[in-house]
């Protein structure tokens, strides 16, 4: 059973009304983002407000972060104002659809983990469906309002396993964004498939990237150096 909250070296994540707790990837996303010089970012659908309160570490920007579950954006908000960084993020409790239908402010870099099963089993907790589905916030909706908000010269990022990241990239591309960064990550050494990955995509083709992340040496969860350094300013144990 997971912890009530999840502590990070420069802060606490309180988590026990939240419908999904502090994961691998929320923190390999937030952990993986280049927040050089922005200064609006847009995080969708910020969950216990763990990937806000990473780039609030990293940044000089004014983060909005939105989620449509009232007790985990109510949750987002004490994590923020508990935090070192609570003047630099915004909480939103509203749905995407109606942020970006109502909001004309843009964003130099947005970020989601979004719900990505796709007409798959659905749990009986109504909760993690609503998290984990993308009923709620399908593909479509998720690249219509980044298309509105995202800068010209913006970036967008998310995280996304493996076939549907590959379904993602082919709908963006058709909508004119393009994939300009791609970080594949494995669980093991010994194995070859390619869990999640991490996307960054922009309006316009600039020089393409990539790289693979492997997490555990082996079984037994010994941690590769390589994960280790990408964590560090963060996991207290790294």
């Amino acid at each position: 059973m997971p912890n009530d909250y999840f502590e990070f070296k420069q802060f606490k994540i309180l988590q026990n009304k939240c419908l999904m707790k502090v994961g691998t990837d929320a923190v390999l996303l937030g952990a993986w983002i280049d927040t050089s010089n922005y200064k609006t970012i847009l995080d969708i659908g910020t969950g216990t407000g763990v990937i806000a309160l990473m780039i609030a570490q990293k940044s000089n920007g004014i983060i909005t972060a939105i989620e449509i579950d009232k007790d985990s954006c109510f949750q987002a908000k004490v994590n923020f104002s508990k935090s070192l960084f609570s003047d630099k993020i915004l909480s939103k409790h509203i749905s995407f659809q109606e942020f970006y239908n109502t909001n004309s402010k843009k964003f130099d870099l947005i970020v989601s983990n979004p719900p990505y099963f796709i007409n798959s089993l659905k749990s009986k907790k109504i909760g993690q469906n609503l998290s984990k589905h993308n009923d709620l916030l399908s593909f479509e909706d998720l690249l219509l309002g980044v298309l509105k908000l995202l800068n010209k010269n913006g970036k967008f990022c998310l995280i996304l396993p493996k076939n549907e990241a590959l379904i993602f990239n082919k709908m963006a591309h058709i909508n004119g964004l393009f994939l300009t960064k791609l970080l594949r990550v494995q669980t093991r050494n010994d194995d070859v498939s390619e869990k999640r990955h991490l996307m960054q995509f922009e309006f316009s083709k600039t020089e393409y990237s990539e790289s693979t992340l492997i997490i555990e040496e082996n079984s037994n969860r010994n941690y590769t150096k390589e994960y280790k350094d990408f964590t560090k300013d963060y996991y207290l144990n790294f």
